[in-house]
């Protein structure tokens, strides 16, 4: 089998060294060129970054040239496809651009999510979205977003029981300073306090949910979002990784726990019944444990290996009304809700045949 050739753009950050994590010995990808900002271009990937996910940076980088993050220098890498993990702004021309050129883009970054015609994709849940990408204006190119780091956990939660018919979400978040990027939350502002407020969360928050949960229109080539009210409120907790969030759902009619705890259990998607590499076998983990899920116990839960990282995991769940339900979620923000994500979409996309001639399809 000969893997199709994969780069990072934007990969020197906490979410590209992800990225450079999971794709180490991938079955379906080779990653054959990393990018950075210009002031590092020239430089090894080794030399360059200062690695922060615990285990020893992969080999397989450290000797790796960063390119210069354009279309001309990504172009002349010979990349089947890209994955995006740039800051907002920076992401918004380059993704385009490539897609344009002819290299699908699947991206972390907030840039294009909400775009009428970009999918934010979570296979287990929406996999059908990924069909307006038909509807896009570029030559041979594509975008494909994952959703924003909470957005990730709530819809996982919340999916399983539009069944029952939801009528409102209340969702409060403790959100790892992970998300906030290496440098991104001083440690003086943090250390021993709370953060209750984070910029452009909630509205992402809110509006990502009822577009991931909405309905793909093929012909029309739109996605109507789910009507019922979505409301976040998002803190920053010192916490490296993992975000918990505290979930109220309110049902059209009364509920009964244990059927949701059924549901949760018995719920698996596309990924699962394709067996991609990066889903875990169960995307959603309950948990009986009164004081559970917790961050430093549950991040990284998942199977198999690969997938570790990729569960949400769900607990505590608590009757409060005859129609109204609490319950807790936890979601490793820079797996699940970042870059394994990309990489699972990508997986998806390559397995339904969209992209990839070297393939195993």
């Amino acid at each position: 089998m000969e893997r199709i050739r994969a780069g990072i753009i934007g990969s020197t950050g906490m979410v590209g060294q992800q990225f450079v994590r999971m794709l180490d010995e991938h079955p379906y990808f080779d990653l054959v060129m990393l990018s950075s900002s210009e002031r590092s271009a020239g430089m090894k990937y080794g030399e360059y970054v200062n690695w922060s996910l615990g285990n020893e940076m992969p080999e397989y980088v450290r000797e790796r040239e960063l390119k210069r993050t354009t279309t001309e220098d990504i172009k002349m890498e010979d990349v089947d496809f890209v994955f995006s993990a740039l800051p907002s702004a920076p992401a918004k021309k380059i993704e385009s651009a490539l897609a344009e050129q002819g290299i699908p883009v699947f991206s972390n970054a907030r840039a294009n999510r909400m775009e009428e015609k970009v999918p934010i994709l979570v296979p287990e849940i929406n996999s059908e979205h990924l069909g307006i990408i038909e509807h896009q204006d570029f030559q041979k190119g594509f975008i494909v977003t994952n959703s924003n780091c909470t957005a990730s956990g709530l819809t996982m939660g919340l999916y399983p029981l539009l069944e029952l018919g939801v009528s409102s979400v209340n969702v409060v978040t403790y959100q790892a300073l992970s998300g906030a990027g290496l440098t991104g939350v001083p440690s003086l502002a943090i250390l021993g306090n709370v953060i209750p407020f984070i910029r452009n969360e909630e509205e992402a928050m809110e509006a990502e949910t009822k577009k991931i949960l909405g309905k793909f229109d093929r012909e029309k080539g739109r996605i109507s979002e789910l009507e019922t009210p979505v409301h976040a409120s998002c803190a920053r907790v010192p916490v490296i990784n993992g975000h918990l969030e505290n979930v109220s759902v309110e049902f059209q009619g009364d509920v009964n726990v244990h059927e949701l705890v059924r549901i949760w259990k018995n719920f698996k998607g596309p990924a699962q019944e394709l067996k991609l590499p990066s889903a875990p076998e169960s995307p959603v983990l309950f948990m009986h444990q009164e004081d559970r899920p917790q961050p430093t116990m549950d991040v990284y839960a998942g199977k198999p290996e690969r997938a570790a990282g990729m569960v949400v995991s769900v607990g505590r769940v608590r009757k409060k009304a005859d129609n109204m339900v609490n319950f807790w979620v936890l979601v490793h923000n820079t797996v699940r809700g970042a870059a394994g994500a990309s990489i699972l979409n990508a997986e998806y996309a390559f397995r339904k045949g969209i992209f990839g001639e070297r393939g195993i399809c």
